[in-house]
C-alpha cells in the first residue's frame, strides 16, 4: 500500500488537492493525528478501500514533528511506502485567501490574534516537516485547475516511477515559481513579441518557435540546455530525487520559454516516462 501525506501551510490548498488525488483513484482522508496513522492504514487495508491512500494533515497533526517522524518511521519499517507533498505559497497570496474565505487561521487565538503573526509562527513550526517532504508544489499563481493539473501529473501515473519530472514556462514579470528546481532564462534571445504578426500567438505555434529556432544562438542554447539535463537528471535520480520542476522563464511566459518548455520536454520523454509540460502564464 502506498500513503502520501499531504501537509503545508494553511490556506495552501490542501482540500483542493485531496480533492484531485481522490480524482485520480486516492482514498482520502483529512486532518488525521500522526499517532492514528498506522491504525488508520490497517483499517484501510481490512477493508481494502484503495491501494493508494492520501492522507491530509495541518498544523494540528504535526505540530509535534517528532511524533509524525516517529510514526512513518515505524510504518517505514512494517514496508509501507510513505511520501510526503508539501504545499506552500507566499504570504501575500495566504492572507488575500483567509479574507476571501473569512476564515480563521487554525493557531489564531487570544494570544495570536494577528494573521501575519499565525502565519509566520506555522512556516516556523512546519519548518522540519517542508525539509523533510518528498514533493513541494507552490500554489501562490496556480488556479484550481491548474493544481489539479500539477498533483495529475505528478501522482496518476502507474507503475514504480524513479522520479516525476514537470517542464514548465513562465513570465518573470509575474513571478519566478517558487517550487521550481531549475530555472533557465531565455530573455537574451530575440523576442517574437515584437513581430506584429507573431504577437498574439504562443511558443506552441509553428511560426512562433520557427523564428526562435531560426537563430543560431537559439539552437546553441537549446543544445547546451538539453546537455546540461541529459548529465544532470541522472545525477538527481542517483542523490534519491523524486520529484525535478524544471522552469524556462522569458519576459511574459508566452512566446520564448514555452517554445524551450516544448522543445526540452519533448527531449526528456525520450528517456523518462512520467514527463509533464505546464504551461503558467502564456494565457495571460
Amino acid at each position: 500500500m502506498d500513503m502520501l501525506i499531504v501537509t503545508g501551510v494553511s490556506g495552501a490548498g490542501k482540500t483542493q488537492t485531496l480533492h484531485a488525488l481522490e480524482d485520480i483513484g486516492y482514498f482520502c482522508i483529512d486532518n488525521i493525528p500522526a499517532e492514528m496513522l498506522e491504525q488508520f492504514i490497517a483499517l484501510c487495508e481490512k477493508n481494502k478501500y484503495s491501494s493508494k491512500i492520501a492522507v491530509g494533515m495541518d498544523i494540528r497533526a504535526v505540530s509535534n514533528f517528532g511524533d509524525f517522524l516517529g510514526a512513518e518511521k515505524a510504518l517505514f519499517q512494517k514496508g509501507y511506502s510513505i511520501k510526503m507533498l508539501y504545499l506552500d505559497a507566499s504570504d501575500d497570496v495566504l492572507i488575500r485567501r483567509f479574507k476571501e474565505t473569512r476564515r480563521k487561521h487554525p493557531l489564531m487565538d487570544d494570544k495570536i490574534t494577528v494573521l501575519q503573526s499565525a502565519i509566520m509562527l506555522e512556516r516556523e513550526i512546519l519548518s522540519a516537516a517542508k525539509a523533510e517532504a518528498d514533493y513541494f508544489i507552490d500554489t501562490s499563481a496556480l488556479s484550481n485547475s491548474q493544481l489539479f493539473e500539477r498533483i495529475a501529473a505528478l501522482f496518476s501515473q502507474s507503475g514504480k516511477q524513479t522520479i516525476s519530472i514537470q517542464v514548465m514556462s513562465f513570465g518573470f514579470k509575474h513571478g519566478i515559481p517558487a517550487d521550481a528546481d531549475l530555472v533557465f532564462d531565455v530573455r537574451c534571445l530575440p523576442n517574437p513579441y515584437y513581430i506584429k504578426e507573431l504577437r498574439p500567438l504562443t511558443g506552441r505555434d509553428e511560426k512562433v518557435s520557427g523564428y526562435i529556432f531560426g537563430f543560431e544562438e537559439s539552437l546553441k542554447l537549446l543544445e547546451h540546455y538539453r546537455s546540461l539535463l541529459d548529465f544532470s537528471i541522472p545525477l538527481y535520480m542517483r542523490e534519491g530525487k523524486t520529484s525535478l520542476v524544471i522552469a524556462f522563464g522569458c519576459t511574459g511566459g508566452k512566446h520564448r520559454s514555452v517554445a524551450f518548455a516544448e522543445s526540452i520536454g519533448h527531449h526528456i520523454e525520450k528517456n523518462y516516462k512520467q514527463v509533464s509540460l505546464f504551461h503558467r502564464d502564456y494565457n495571460r
